[in-house]
């Protein structure tokens, strides 16, 4: 096969995993805030720990029918990837309970730093003065449109480190994980997804309850409530899915940058859908500006130098999915 459609073809999957991941994560994303405003489900990581059953039922489903082959992933490196995983769903809930929507923003958008950071001194990356400059005008521009009331207290401020540190971490091994040990996203996921499931279903009702006050066993189950909640989970399995493919592909700031894609495309559906308040023009050059950085971070960290990883012993990838895990250089 000639180097050209090779490339093609690479080009052609690195497509369908953004776009993967960028359909499910609106998706789940919309489903999710008409279950919990307009159905009243705001037990938000009980329904984390049911995407999680979810997943974990689908991957062994596969399993059992040979589509997924057997691997190895040691212990100890399943319960800090549950650990990270876990700190970063229940520390984004706290942080949101605790701080103003405007510095929640802040905090994921602190996330590409601190991600930069983590790939600069465990995996010794370099990126060029292009990348670094494409990266703070996407952060500029997601916060021009996202960030507006900022408060922040102690309690606050300590989950949102919290938040960040552990989401940064998680999203990072994700990628280590998949390259040291040689195996695919499903059968990451295979490995880890059941023990978040039992973990967040058996803290999860009683985190729900300390941040809302309400048991999930009392919520009043309808039809339409119930229907919603399956098509959560059912979407999730998706998003799960695409996220470990696209880091894996990938690295975790590269989901990281072209990931706020998914946060201008969810303002614009929620203008769309759910009216136009808080619409205005510099919202809009907001989005602009965002756009513009994730282009520049594309073709920057896709020139040589742009982002290189000076030195890295870990094998090369395998994945035993239907988009296979790359391990050449970040091309996004």
């Amino acid at each position: 096969m000639s180097s050209v459609s090779k490339g093609d073809r690479k080009a052609s999957l690195d497509a369908a995993s953004w776009l993967f991941n960028v359909v499910t994560s609106v998706g789940i994303i919309l489903v999710n805030k008409a279950l919990m405003a307009t159905y009243g489900f705001s037990f938000a990581t009980t329904l984390t720990g049911l995407h999680f059953a979810t997943t974990t039922l689908l991957t062994l489903i596969l399993k059992s029918l040979g589509y997924i082959q057997t691997s190895h992933l040691p212990l100890p490196d399943i319960i800090k990837f549950v650990l990270f995983a876990n700190f970063s769903i229940v520390g984004m809930n706290v942080s949101l309970m605790w701080n103003s929507v405007g510095f929640y923003q802040i905090a994921k958008l602190s996330m590409i730093p601190v991600s930069c950071f983590l790939e600069v001194v465990l995996d010794n990356v370099r990126y060029s003065r292009d990348t670094k400059l494409s990266i703070v005008l996407v952060l500029l521009g997601v916060a021009v449109c996202t960030v507006t009331d900022v408060s922040v207290n102690a309690k606050g401020f300590i989950a949102a480190v919290i938040a960040v540190w552990s989401t940064a971490l998680q999203q990072y091994y994700v990628h280590f994980l998949q390259r040291k040990y040689s195996i695919g996203s499903f059968n990451l996921l295979g490995h880890t997804a059941p023990a978040q499931a039992a973990s967040l279903l058996l803290v999860g009702p009683f985190m729900d309850y300390w941040l809302t006050g309400k048991r999930v066993d009392a919520y009043g189950y309808g039809l339409t409530s119930t229907l919603f909640i399956i098509l959560s989970c059912t979407i999730a399995v998706g998003t799960n899915l695409s996220q470990f493919i696209c880091i894996g592909r990938f690295t975790a700031v590269t989901f990281q940058v072209l990931g706020h894609m998914k946060t201008i495309l969810v303002l614009i559906l929620g203008f769309i859908f759910f009216g136009k308040e808080g619409l205005n023009l510099h919202v809009v050059l907001g989005m602009i500006v965002a756009i513009a950085g994730m282009i520049w971070y594309g073709n920057a960290s896709s020139k040589p130098g742009g982002k290189e990883r000076r030195s890295f012993s870990l094998p090369k990838t395998q994945d035993y999915s239907a988009l296979p895990v790359s391990s050449e250089p970040d091309t996004k």
